[in-house]
């Protein structure tokens, strides 16, 4: 094997792993409800700072309360999944993490481009989006193939990063 190859990842295969694929859509959905709950309370919170700010600067601060929904949704996507964890807090309660597949690292600027295409999929057509997943062999939504990211489960997913971390140190 040349180093490109042992470079890129190995996607795994929903045929011979399938157990990474079980029950993802339906764990994203929920993962979705929590993260929504989640940024709901964030919103609320800054909402709250941003009205007494409002008042002890004569209403100025107030003015920035309309950029409170999109700052609170990117702070939320890039400080969770631009993490080293890969995934949302409702992500990680429903065993799930963002997987690159093009080789690249997933850093905060790629989780806050992965969140903008799916709120912007969703957005225009969110019963086109999933069933785009049920028809794709690895689940993926419009926005996953888009970026370059797969949706599995973590904790069979921890054993196939270390098979193929085992693969690429013995082509050395």
């Amino acid at each position: 094997m040349n180093q490109t190859q042992t470079a890129r990842p190995l996607l795994p295969d929903p045929e011979t792993a399938p157990e990474l694929f079980d029950g993802v859509l339906t764990r994203r959905a929920l993962a979705f409800v929590i993260d929504l709950a989640i940024m709901g309370m964030l919103m609320l919170m800054f909402g709250l700072v941003g009205l007494v700010a409002g008042f002890l600067t004569f209403g100025l601060a107030w003015l920035a309360l309309v950029f409170l929904v999109p700052a609170t949704v990117l702070f939320y996507y890039g400080v969770t999944l631009g993490s080293n964890s890969r995934a949302t807090l409702g992500m990680r309660m429903m065993d799930l993490v963002l997987t690159p597949t093009r080789g690249q690292p997933l850093d905060g600027w790629m989780a806050i481009i992965h969140a903008g295409l799916f709120w912007v999929t969703f957005w225009i057509s969110w019963p086109v989006s999933l069933l785009f997943a049920l028809f794709t062999p690895r689940r993926q939504m419009i926005h996953d193939l888009i970026v370059g990211t797969l949706m599995v489960r973590r904790s069979p997913m921890t054993r196939h990063w270390r098979a193929y971390n085992g693969r690429s140190q013995q082509a050395y």
